[in-house]
């Protein structure tokens, strides 16, 4: 749902309307999209939707003028490069480079499903951003090794992700920030070859809570477990697993987690995330304007504003 002037969106779960094929490949089988955020929005960099592809189903080779990350949410379904045939599962992820061929089809016995974000936001009433070619299939699709130093696009990331890597898991991949009762985990971003975009996992604990606060660039949040109470513009939500919402820049925000039991959620971001000042907590500023009001009569600033 959306309101007038509004700088955010809310999509239901229930209310998700998917088609295909892709006017760029009209011949593809078993191939929908939802485009959940997109130029019929308030959104302007943010392309954010969930694709479905059949048992049997293909998207034949193309190649995009913006990047492409996607997180595989059911099924399993096969990505093909130059570099050969991946084959990938739930929770695993990656990135599409700007201009690199590629295709998709699904060998396997159920329907697949992924997120994906497009950055910068296609412009498909300009002309097309998806152009098809020619793109040879590896016979033969396997796993990508992540932890294979020549693996440059490719992750994966599950629930136990947000508490602590595996025994076999030492590098920079593995980094979490943890803050306030909430855990960040990026997945999507410079190190692994994105330049328009980011995407990570975010984890709020039973505790966990983050105040009003906006930036200078959208955000999109898919709920994958759990429940959070979200503020946007000061409208009340309850998220859900399905859920989808999107806050502009500018747009105030903030989220509690709704339950016992943590609340996790896949974010993106674009454009990327400036080196400074990509946070603005309304908390600060207030108190600011606290501690900076007008002296009292007599020259000096009340105590009871000096103490909070």
């Amino acid at each position: 749902m959306t309101t007038p002037y509004s700088r955010h969106l809310v999509r239901w779960a229930d209310e998700a309307q998917f088609s295909g094929p892709p006017d760029w490949a009209p011949e593809a089988t078993g191939a929908r999209r939802w485009p959940a955020v997109d130029d019929q929005t308030h959104a302007v960099h943010t392309g954010f939707g969930i694709c479905e592809l059949d048992p049997g189903g293909s998207l034949p080779g193309h190649v995009h003028s913006f990047e492409q990350s996607f997180f595989i949410l059911d099924g399993e379904v096969v990505l093909t490069t130059a570099e050969g045939s991946f084959l990938f599962g739930p929770d695993d992820y990656g990135l599409v480079p700007v201009g690199v061929p590629h295709a998709w089809r699904n060998e396997g016995e159920v329907t697949a499903r992924w997120a994906d974000m497009l950055a910068p936001q296609p412009r498909p009433h300009y002309h097309g951003d998806t152009m098809r070619v020619d793109l040879a299939h590896d016979g033969r699709a396997v796993r990508p090794n992540l932890k294979d130093p020549r693996t440059r696009s490719f992750g994966h990331i599950a629930a136990a992700s947000m508490s602590g890597p595996s025994p076999d898991e030492v590098s920079m991949r593995t980094a979490r920030l943890v803050y306030s009762g909430i855990t960040v985990k990026m997945m999507v971003d410079t190190d692994l070859g994105a330049q328009l975009q980011t995407m990570f996992m975010v984890q709020y604990e039973a505790d966990g809570a983050a105040g009003p606060h906006d930036h200078p660039f959208e955000e999109t949040y898919l709920i994958l477990a759990g429940a959070t109470d979200a503020m946007f513009d000061g409208q009340p939500y309850r998220l859900e697993r399905g859920d989808i919402a999107w806050a502009g820049a500018g747009c105030v925000h903030s989220f509690r987690n709704a339950g016992r039991e943590p609340v996790r959620w896949l974010e993106t971001q674009a454009p990327q995330p400036p080196a400074r000042h990509s946070y603005r907590f309304a908390g600060d500023w207030d108190y600011l304007r606290e501690i900076a009001a007008p002296a009292a009569p007599g020259g000096k600033i009340d105590r009871e504003t000096q103490e909070r």
